[in-house]
């Protein structure tokens, strides 16, 4: 994967040296709370995951790659951005960002995420993006309606999900869109 670069940020795979710090944020109760893993997250699945990221961007269909948010200056990891190619329909792919607790609310989610979504629009050709969201997850609905996500529908205790019913939200941007 080529880097992407924007003003603040460096978004570019993930790596061996990701690794504690990549640990470090999933562990923590408030960044795990919306997302797929628990703060039990170990190093172990790190490594696992680290070890199973196909190579190039976007993904093969069917895959999903993490993506690193890098302090462009510092190279300091701040977070990272999820994208899933499908492996149904063509030129589709879903995203998610995951943003370090101490590096929220300035912005990063947003510049890192918007990159992402363009490039794989400018760059590669899709002709549509989603996400998937927790509907009680404010800020993630804020930032997916500032990048131009359109909210497409809501699932309504759709998903048992760590021990209670949760309803879905569901967004999407078209090439066309934009």
């Amino acid at each position: 994967m080529t880097p992407l670069r924007t003003g603040r940020l460096l978004l570019a795979p993930l790596d061996a040296g990701d690794r504690d710090a990549f640990v470090a944020y999933r562990r923590d109760p408030d960044v795990a709370r919306w997302q797929s893993w628990t703060p039990d997250f170990s190093a172990d699945d790190a490594g696992r995951l680290l070890e199973g990221q196909p190579a190039g961007f976007p993904p093969p269909a069917g895959e999903w790659l993490q993506i690193a948010v890098r302090d462009a200056a510092s190279g300091a990891l701040l977070g990272d951005v999820a994208v899933h190619t499908s492996a149904d329909q063509p030129d589709t792919y879903e995203v998610g960002v995951t943003v370090a607790a101490e590096h929220q609310r300035r912005g990063i989610a947003g510049e890192a995420l918007g990159a992402v979504v363009a490039a794989l629009f400018d760059d590669h050709g899709a002709h549509r993006v989603t996400a998937n969201s927790d509907q009680r997850n404010a800020a993630v609905a804020r930032l997916l309606t500032a990048l131009g996500f359109r909210h497409e529908g809501r699932a309504v205790e759709a998903d048992w999900f760590k021990g209670e019913w949760t309803t879905l939200d569901s967004w999407a941007i078209l090439a066309r869109e934009r």
